[in-house]
């Protein structure tokens, strides 16, 4: 896999590898690996998926900074989740403000939990 990640545009990396601002963008670089090696899609269609996310925010006005590539990163696996039938959009969403809601009702401090 660490050969491929030459394979990503733009991937924030240093020396070690990926580089991440945030928990939830290890996680979706994670949750993307095993996907893959579950054999839920192929790395180059990963890397097509992903390439024509950021091509799209950058279309939209996106200035390409690196800060924002992990929410394309998220975008790209949301939509081959969809398309490959393994989550639908409906459901992705339905997780999503769950999640939010969770949060907004935790405590400073305090794990968020998911009922």
């Amino acid at each position: 896999m660490n050969g491929r990640l030459d394979d990503l545009p733009g991937i924030p990396k240093d020396a070690d590898g990926p580089v991440f601002a945030e928990p939830w963008e290890a996680e979706a670089f994670a949750l993307t690996v095993k996907l893959h090696e579950a054999g839920h899609f192929t790395w180059d269609e990963w890397a097509s998926t992903l390439s024509a996310e950021i091509t799209t925010a950058q279309q939209a006005g996106d200035p390409d900074l690196g800060d924002t590539y992990y929410r394309h990163w998220l975008r790209a696996l949301e939509r081959l989740c969809a398309e490959k039938g393994l989550s639908s959009r409906d459901d992705m969403a339905d997780r999503k403000a769950a999640w939010r809601d969770a949060y907004l009702a935790t405590p400073h401090g305090q794990p968020v939990e998911l009922k």
